[in-house]
């Protein structure tokens, strides 16, 4: 992708799994890359692996992070937000503080970042957000995530019609995918999670952090592109909750 050669990529989230992988391709295809989270002792890590990466943390939760943050960037081309947050529970029974944790990490630490980041970002530029599939496919248990995940697609339809056509806004869903997401899961309950959910899933597999990343880029560089909520999921839209 020629599109990338001469443009700086910041992927926020960039220390680890999707975000690693957007900011490792982007890199390969030619952009400089500025890797951000609040953890940056696995930024530092990612950023070894990733000729010319630079390194600036940013706790998206923290107001004045995110403003050094934003003074502390170059000028960018495009933004890529894939940090998250996931919280799981029964309506009844998920406590308030940790669905406002989640929105805070989720939804308003994404639409603060962009915010920031918006005297930094050339025209002709772009940003992406990132949700998931349980937005319009809900999962028990999962009414929480749904409902930060649905609001992240519609700040990304908003700001696609403000924003342009100085700017274009995306959207990426992705399905489950083998990342480091799942780290802390015992091994076996992991692969057991990574089987049933593949087994019921068109493609038959769950997904890997490089395919998300390719529909990232995708969504950088195709200037015809926006407004959209791109589902990377094996299908998961049309999957069959009953194991095949």
């Amino acid at each position: 992708m020629d599109h990338f050669k001469g443009r700086t990529v910041a992927v926020v989230g960039g220390g680890s799994g999707i975000g690693k992988a957007v900011a490792t391709a982007a890199a390969r295809e030619g952009a400089a890359v500025v890797l951000s989270s609040r953890n940056e002792a696995r930024l530092q890590a990612a950023a070894a692996g990733i000729p010319g990466a630079r390194v600036i943390p940013v706790d998206m939760t923290a107001r004045d992070s995110v403003a050094a943050w934003a003074d502390a960037l170059p000028a960018l081309d495009d933004l890529v937000i894939s940090a998250s947050s996931a919280a799981h529970g029964r309506f009844a029974e998920l406590p308030e503080d940790k669905l406002r944790a989640m929105f805070d990490a989720k939804f308003f630490g994404p639409y603060l970042t962009a915010r920031a980041a918006l005297p930094k970002l050339r025209d002709g530029g772009s940003i992406t957000f990132f949700s998931g599939v349980l937005s319009r496919r809900p999962g028990m248990n999962c009414s929480g995530l749904g409902a930060v995940n649905s609001a992240v697609e519609g700040l990304a339809r908003g700001l696609a019609l403000e924003l342009g056509p100085r700017l274009r806004v995306n959207c990426l869903s992705p399905g489950m995918v083998r990342s480091d997401a799942y780290a802390a899961m015992p091994p076996e309950r992991r692969e057991a999670m990574y089987r049933d959910t593949g087994a019921s899933l068109p493609v038959g597999r769950v997904g890997e952090v490089a395919e998300a990343a390719a529909a990232a880029l995708f969504l950088m560089a195709n200037s015809y592109t926006t407004g959209v909520v791109l589902d990377v999921d094996g299908g998961h839209m049309i999957r069959q909750y009953a194991t095949r």
